[in-house]
């Protein structure tokens, strides 16, 4: 398993929308090894394939707290099917935005259908974090990242910061 290179807020690319996988092979589940391998590697408890440079609609999750026991969710072409009227609020990062947490608001409960690791179809009801952490990852897959559900004035700050860090490090002569 390969780690792969995770981009950063501002790559226009975490802006487009993915695209749908066509079905499940051996290629794409190597994919989705190397995604999880990257995410624990970060750390991480959740990864889509955007942030590794490809729009396909791919996600990679696991909530697991236990190091021994991995309890990883491979997702292909989710799609939110249902979400609750009830709404939670969790301090929500990204692996995309590193150094940044904010409080967002989401559905608590969600349904989503996707295919596994092997191309069969499932359905998923979550709550709690793996609920909030599907819809992060689903938005993701459309373009949207978590500081959007943020007022215009602090998506704008973090934007600019993450910005002024990505020209420094380009200025470095090691």
């Amino acid at each position: 398993m390969a780690i792969k290179k995770i981009i950063t807020e501002p790559d226009p690319l975490l802006r487009k929308k993915s695209i749908s996988v066509d079905k499940v092979d051996r290629s794409l589940q190597k994919l989705m090894d190397d995604m999880i391998a990257t995410m624990y590697h970060a750390p991480g408890i959740g990864l889509a394939a955007v942030q590794i440079g490809l729009l396909k609609r791919i996600i990679v999750i696991d909530i697991s707290k236990d190091e021994n026991e991995k309890n990883p969710l491979f997702l292909v072409n989710p799609k939110k099917v249902w979400t609750s009227k009830e709404t939670s609020i969790y301090e929500e990062g990204c692996l995309s935005i590193p150094g940044y947490f904010a409080d967002v608001e989401r559905p608590s409960v969600c349904e989503v259908e996707y295919l596994d690791y092997f191309g069969k179809p499932q359905k998923i009801k979550t709550d709690g974090l793996l609920s909030t952490c599907l819809q992060h990852e689903i938005d993701h897959l459309d373009g949207t990242l978590f500081i959007d559900y943020l007022s215009k004035l602090k998506k704008d700050l973090i934007i600019k910061k993450l910005s002024k860090q990505k020209n420094l490090s380009k200025n470095l002569v090691l």
